[in-house]
């Protein structure tokens, strides 16, 4: 994608003012595991292969995920959700302090493991992930006490960003306590979907599903130009939000504005490797692009090529802003 240098110019001024916005995120907090490894053989006990690991990595998955992109980019976070009284917990705990960033917003629920999404990884591969959690929904006191966090900080909070995964925390009744927290302040409410709970996310400013989330959420599979725009602009009125944000890996977003104006923007990703992670870089992204005073296609644009420098990378990676300057500079028009 290529850009007038007076557009660059605006979107990088902004990108350097994110050090000033804060972004509140609530959602479903993870670890992501990786064992790294190569493959050899295949087992002899079933048509499955060996993998002999070699090193394991642990990172910030889930909403802790959109917390790495916003601190790469330099904004201000707090993170509210939900672990478990575990050592994986722990674990999580330390890497986020370890990160510069508060952990006050953190519940740990009796009963509730840390969830643990576990990928192998063989000659740059995914082989297979196991998942280790208890999707459920939050006790009813948990929801309590995040509300009251939630509360507690609203006036400092610029931005927000709801990380649905479908592990519990996010509800009807969390979603209806914070837009009665905030009430008729102007904070822009951004939502990865689950597209199961698509119902509870009226009126906020954008949902961002990708290409399967849309699909599920309209019940009708996208293929064609045509399909894209019926389904944008039935998810655009069911909800009744400011805008719906497709993203659709090789092909780019699409950007629906309640004014029905529609934007196609096609992908810069010179290569894919993984796209683990890729929507909590353009959920991070287009927050602190909002905030900063982007208008929403310019947002949208800034995380499209956000999204282009983490899909290059192997594993769950997060977003810096030093390069994602760098990438808007290059796609200055000559």
């Amino acid at each position: 994608m290529i850009l007038p240098g007076s557009e660059v110019q605006e979107m990088i001024r902004a990108i350097r003012t994110f050090p000033n916005y804060k972004v509140l995120v609530i959602g479903d907090i993870m670890m992501d595991e990786f064992l790294w490894g190569e493959v050899s053989r295949i087992s002899p006990e079933a048509p499955v292969p060996i993998v002999k690991v070699e090193k394991e990595t642990f990172l910030l998955g889930g909403a802790a995920n959109v917390i790495n992109n916003l601190l790469g980019l330099k904004g201000q976070v707090l993170l509210t959700g939900v672990i478990g009284p575990d050592g994986m917990g722990r674990r999580l705990l330390r890497k986020l302090q370890s990160l510069g960033t508060t952990t006050e917003g953190i519940v740990v629920e009796e009963g509730r493991p840390t969830a643990i999404k576990t990928r192998i990884i063989a000659h740059h591969q995914q082989v297979v992930r196991v998942d280790r959690e208890k999707a459920t929904p939050i006790l009813p006191e948990t929801l309590k006490t995040i509300l009251n966090i939630i509360k507690k900080n609203i006036t400092q909070i610029q931005g927000i960003i709801v990380s649905d995964y479908g592990k519990g925390v996010i509800s009807q009744e969390l979603m209806t306590g914070l837009k009665k927290i905030i009430g008729k302040n102007p904070i822009p409410i951004l939502v990865d979907p689950k597209p199961d709970n698509i119902r509870w996310y009226d009126r906020v400013t954008m949902i961002t599903p990708n290409h399967l989330e849309a699909e599920s959420a309209v019940g009708k599979k996208i293929d064609s130009p045509e399909d894209l725009l019926w389904a944008g602009t039935l998810l655009l009125k069911r909800i009744k939000c400011e805008s719906v944000l497709i993203t659709r890996g090789q092909e780019g977003m699409t950007l629906f504005l309640k004014n029905k104006k529609i934007e196609h923007i096609p992908t810069v990703a010179q290569k894919v490797f993984d796209v683990t992670g890729a929507g909590d870089t353009v959920i991070a992204t287009l927050i602190l692009s909002l905030v900063s005073g982007m208008h929403m296609i310019q947002a949208c644009k800034t995380a499209n090529f956000a999204a282009g420098l983490v899909v290059g990378e192997v594993g769950t990676a997060a977003v810096r802003a030093d390069e994602l300057v760098k990438v808007l500079m290059e796609a200055v028009k000559k």
